[in-house]
């Protein structure tokens, strides 16, 4: 089960996620997330209340990093997760360099 809020200010988009990131509550996360992007704000998927993340919803986050969501989360699993998502993030940007 999830829930999905969208909150679209002036300058940025933040979407919140509650539940969890696997099986068919990926598709619905992502579409928002491509939906805010498509306004040309920043966006910011923030993972407040998450109780699980599978393989497809990590590949799901990496995916949206790359494309300049910035993620946040509550929570010590869900903050490992990003925190990873992040730092891999950096370690490639600098390889690429």
């Amino acid at each position: 089960m999830i829930r999905i809020m969208t909150a679209d200010g002036p300058g940025s988009t933040t979407i919140t996620v509650d539940g969890t990131l696997s099986g068919e509550d990926i598709e619905p996360v992502q579409t928002c997330c491509t939906q805010a992007l498509s306004k040309g704000k920043p966006v910011r998927l923030h993972l407040r209340h998450v109780s699980a993340i599978d393989e497809s919803g990590r590949t799901m986050l990496r995916h949206l990093a790359a494309e300049g969501v910035d993620l946040t989360a509550n929570g010590i699993y869900s903050s490992y997760i990003v925190n990873e998502i992040q730092s891999a993030g950096l370690s490639k940007r600098r390889c690429s360099r």
